[in-house]
């Protein structure tokens, strides 16, 4: 890896095992590298294996063989509890259905992965609660999920993604459940911050909107990882 490189992902192999006998064979030979502060579109067909390559690309799944090097460590060397820690301090996650905590209130979510990585509880929270002005929730701090809506819980779980200042942020489909005007929100406040930051972001989407403000747009086609025109999407 040089200098600005923040990931390289080299001949990844990824299957899922139905049974002893039934191989579902999901990526093969995935080789991806990613430069520092870049914006990737992952797109492609459904089921075809987006949330499998960020899940293995964000450490929270092993592939079945090949290398993954984020900031110059070879992640899946380490054991896993070693990779929780790494990925805890490393990387950010922004799923579909926002997988908030329904007893804590939106700070409380947002400071969750700081208290996790054992961070001093004030410091935690003066930062959670920063984030949450910045997505534009300053009065939405002591709400609990229930009582947001979703475009709300979606700018909540992104704040959360940014708790720890990670170096890579990854969102699966961030925007597939909310409507027209909630998506245009909150992807006008994730390309800002995401910029603003300098946060190396890789997004799965079926959204043309966010591939066609990407740097750069991979397809996962037949198993495999393609770059592809951008010029198709804007």
């Amino acid at each position: 890896m040089n200098n600005s490189t923040i990931l390289s992902a080299k001949k990844i192999h990824k299957s899922y095992f139905m049974s002893k006998s039934l191989e579902l064979k999901v990526l093969e030979n995935v080789s991806i590298t990613v430069q520092n502060n870049e914006i990737i579109a992952v797109v492609g067909e459904s089921g075809v294996g987006k949330s499998t390559l960020l899940h293995v690309l964000g450490t929270l799944d092993r592939p079945c063989s090949g290398d993954l090097f984020l900031n110059n460590t070879n992640v899946f060397s380490m054991p896993d509890e070693q990779i929780d820690r790494f990925r805890n301090r490393t990387v950010g996650f922004i799923f579909q259905f926002h997988h908030l905590l329904p007893e804590f209130s939106a700070l409380e979510n947002v400071a969750m992965p700081g208290l996790i990585s054992g961070g001093r509880l004030s410091e935690v929270y003066e930062r959670a609660e920063q984030l949450l002005v910045e997505v534009g929730l300053k009065e939405r701090t002591g709400h609990k999920p229930t009582e947001l809506s979703g475009g709300e819980k979606q700018r909540v779980a992104f704040a959360r993604s940014l708790c720890n200042d990670p170096l890579i942020i990854m969102a699966d489909e961030p925007t597939g459940n909310l409507d027209t005007y909630n998506s245009e929100v909150l992807l006008e406040q994730m390309w800002e911050l995401v910029k603003k930051k300098n946060k190396t972001f890789i997004v799965a989407t079926h959204n043309r909107g966010i591939a066609g403000y990407s740097d750069r747009i991979l397809e996962i086609k037949n198993k495999q990882v393609f770059e592809k025109d951008k010029e198709e999407y804007t």
